[in-house]
């Protein structure tokens, strides 16, 4: 992991806070034509089987999904909502698909009728910027 917590592992203290934290994850994906597409998600980490996951939920026939059916290399970039100068940033691939089950009922439009699924992307590359220039934002707020 490019970063100063020294390791590779998605679930460093710092990273955990990223996933769990109320951020918006940007998700970026490759159209047909090769161009980016992107798309602010939710999105959480999982470890099973000794193998860490980043999960995305999303429905059936959105563009992401389609998207990642064809080419499953995505991108993925979370910024801290109490300080934007601190981020992650990975790199990774779509491994599986598998349907949504209970995750999706705490969102507040969900429909019963549309399909949710599960992506579980494998990171790849991790860089992380921790906090800085607090006393800037202290200053501003």
């Amino acid at each position: 992991m490019d970063t100063q917590t020294g390791s590779r592992s998605l679930l460093t203290e710092p990273l955990v806070k990223s996933f769990r934290g109320r951020n918006f994850a940007f998700l970026g994906t490759l159209n047909k034509d090769g161009s980016p597409q992107v798309t602010p998600t939710w999105v959480d980490i999982e470890e099973k089987d000794h193998e860490e996951m980043i999960l995305v939920n999303t429905a059936m026939d959105r563009v992401k999904q389609k998207n990642v059916s064809r080419d499953p290399r995505v991108s993925i970039s979370i910024v801290d909502k109490d300080n934007p100068y601190s981020m992650v940033t990975i790199k990774g691939r779509v491994r599986t698909h598998r349907q949504a089950c209970k995750e999706i009922s705490q969102y507040p439009v969900h429909s019963p009728n549309v399909k949710r699924i599960i992506l579980k992307i494998k990171p790849e590359k991790i860089f992380y910027i921790p906090p800085r220039y607090e006393e800037y934002l202290r200053k501003i707020k």
